[in-house]
């Protein structure tokens, strides 16, 4: 069958018609508007073939579909454009759904967004077991919903609860995971996945659905509207609807329409499209982008490491440690405090101690691929470690350290071979930070050991930065103008839950007196210092009063706030008469300032770099697109 550019149609012995995915010019299948409108023609080829059943599956190896082209949607430029594109989506998602023949998705790698929608209007979904298969309906984290009808076919078939957890937090799954919620109907080995598809559609076995005393639960008004309040209460735990409107969108639409699927599609679309319209939607679009940006620094296949040498068994060393065992990799563990080390052991889950190796006296340092430095910010040690570390590292293994604030130029003079030394900045909390910095002198380095560095940080499912070497780097010298700024203000003052609220409400994920008690007071106090004696930054004088009275934070017990058991204890609710418009602009003025200066001064190559690194190394508000984005498109107007 002829005519195709993006697809495959032929049909067995068995009359099985199998229509194959193969968008042409991407690594992955992609929801163009071309992509859909030869599926459209697809549609009509099969009900004239007239064939038993229909399997749509992918000629691309780790793609199924991974959603619609989110370039196209970049190139929209009204609400009436991206209707028409989500209309369009709609409409060949319900001709598969209307084909007379049993229709069957077979699933292998990404099935996401879009493509999750064209396999929901199928009778059928079957997925393979890869690794690297997952099934899902992220476009929240797009700042939209699902628009291919997807919001009607999840109920129907997973029933409301389970459909918008997906739907709301935008959770991939894994295909046994899947199956457990009856997002797809069957998972086997990749090798077995073709003779199931035939097998399914010659037996046709019952169709997912769900429950009827669920099912019931979407049809009844009343019963909606109660529902939703706990599906809004649950969001807002998560995200204000001023910062991220699609979820609200979600359950309002849901609420309105759930009774009728034929107004929900309506509705759903009109939703879609405003909301893909909105400053929020293409804002994060834009940090997808930049994501993909700091992923493709790293290239794995330059580099392949089997074991993590750490040196260091602090809060951050472990959490490292930790991080590197979760991602399949051997980690040997080394700090002379006993204490530190059955603390760190304490604190990995079991299932990890098999790939966990403790070494006080670094005997696992030569069988090391990766050793990383997380010590005391204190230079002279830092120099004395990294002598006794190169004379023991195989020649090939990378020598990094975890370093806050100091230079490498401060650090690798004592080293025979200073040009080995490389920065690997991991941000605190490391399970949620996704971001590492790699700073390098570009005069010193060669770009095999900076190419390298990128590679391990890919293996670990990090984003790699490459920063130029600088005093605090780049996050760093952003984060620490934030937090500053709200210990001045608490010393002027304000208190401390109005300021940390204040923050939040500019979208921050914590505000800057909390995240200071996270990171440790007195650590914050030394890259301070360090920042002071480097670039001129001053140091609120609470810092050293709370430092000195042992206030260090939350791993004390106390810092700005309060804490039992690891966990913040309640404040009493404190009141202000300022003007907390000015106080966010206060808040925010310092960072975007340093954020200015740091591109300056040549950290990173460009402003969408420097936005990259504040988002996913501190937590900068996603929704705004990053300090220097924000700014320039809005002048400094807060809300």
């Amino acid at each position: 069958m002829n005519g195709f550019q993006h697809l495959q149609l032929t049909v067995d012995e068995q009359r099985l018609a199998w229509l194959s995915l193969d968008v042409q010019g991407e690594s992955t299948n992609l929801l163009t508007p071309a992509v859909l409108a030869e599926l459209a023609r697809a549609c009509t080829e099969i009900r004239s073939l007239k064939p038993r059943g229909l399997v749509v599956g992918s000629a691309k190896p780790g793609s199924f579909v991974a959603g619609a082209d989110i370039k196209h949607f970049t190139s929209l430029t009204s609400n009436e454009q991206a209707l028409a594109f989500i209309r369009q989506g709609q409409a060949v998602c319900q001709q598969f759904e209307d084909l007379p023949c049993p229709t069957l998705a077979m699933i292998d790698g990404v099935c996401l967004g879009g493509g999750m929608e064209l396999a929901l209007a199928l009778d059928y979904r079957i997925s393979s077991t890869t690794p690297d298969t997952r099934l899902g309906l992220p476009e929240v984290k797009l700042g939209i919903h699902p628009g291919f009808g997807g919001t009607v076919r999840s109920i129907s078939k997973l029933g409301v609860l389970n459909a918008m957890d997906i739907m709301l937090t935008g959770k991939l799954l894994r295909p046994q995971q899947a199956q457990a919620l009856g997002l797809v109907d069957n998972c086997v080995p990749v090798e077995r996945l073709r003779e199931t598809a035939i097998q399914t559609l010659l037996t046709l076995p019952a169709k997912a659905k769900a429950p009827l005393h669920v099912a019931a639960i979407g049809k009844l008004a009343p019963s909606r509207k109660l529902l939703a309040i706990k599906l809004r209460q649950q969001v807002a735990e998560q995200a204000r609807p001023e910062h991220y409107p699609a979820p609200y969108s979600l359950i309002d639409l849901w609420e309105k329409h759930g009774g009728n699927p034929v107004d929900m599609y309506q509705a759903e679309a009109q939703s879609v499209a405003q909301l893909a319209m909105g400053a929020t939607a293409r804002n994060l679009v834009r940090i997808f982008f930049l994501q993909n940006r700091l992923k493709a620094f790293g290239d794995k296949r330059q580099f392949q490491p089997r074991h993590v040498h750490i040196v260091g068994a602090g809060t951050m060393g472990t959490a490292i440690a930790a991080w590197c065992i979760h991602h399949g990799l051997r980690v040997s563990l080394q700090d002379r405090a006993p204490a530190a080390l059955a603390n760190a052991t304490a604190q990995m889950p079991q299932a990890n101690m098999d790939t966990l190796l403790i070494d006080p006296h670094g005997a696992q340092v030569s069988k090391a691929d990766v050793i990383i430095e997380a010590i005391s910010e204190n230079p002279q040690a830092k120099r004395q470690l990294f002598a006794e570390l190169e004379r023991k590292a195989r020649a090939d293994a990378i020598l990094a350290t975890n370093t806050s604030c100091i230079p490498l130029e401060d650090i690798n003079n004592s080293l025979r071979e200073p040009r080995r030394l490389i920065g690997l900045q991991f941000f605190n909390p490391v399970r949620q930070m996704p971001l590492v910095e790699i700073a390098h002198e570009p005069d010193v380095q060669d770009s095999d050991l900076l190419a390298r560095a990128c590679a391990f940080v890919r293996h670990i499912d990090k984003l790699p930065l490459p920063v130029k070497s600088s005093a605090g780097f780049l996050v760093n010298r952003i984060l620490m103008a934030y937090l500053l700024e709200g210990i001045r203000l608490q010393q002027q003052g304000i208190p401390t839950t109005i300021i940390d609220a204040t923050a939040r409400d500019c979208g921050m994920a914590m505000g800057p007196l909390e995240l200071a008690d996270v990171i440790g007071l007195d650590v914050c106090q030394q890259i301070g210092e360090i920042l002071q004696r480097k670039l001129g930054m001053e140091l609120p004088l609470s810092i050293y009063h709370l430092t000195k009275a042992g206030k260090l934070g939350k791993k004390s017990g106390e810092g700005f706030y309060r804490y039992r058991h690891g966990k913040m204890m309640k404040t009493e609710k404190a009141t202000w008469n300022g003007n907390h418009t000015s106080l966010q602009s206060r808040l925010m003025e310092p960072m975007i300032r340093e954020a200015h200066i740091c591109l300056e001064q040549g950290i990173v190559e460009d402003a969408d770099l420097v936005d990259a690194s504040v988002i996913f190394g501190m937590g900068f508000a996603p929704f705004r697109g990053g300090p220097l984005h924000f700014t320039a498109t809005t002048r400094m107007t807060l809300p």
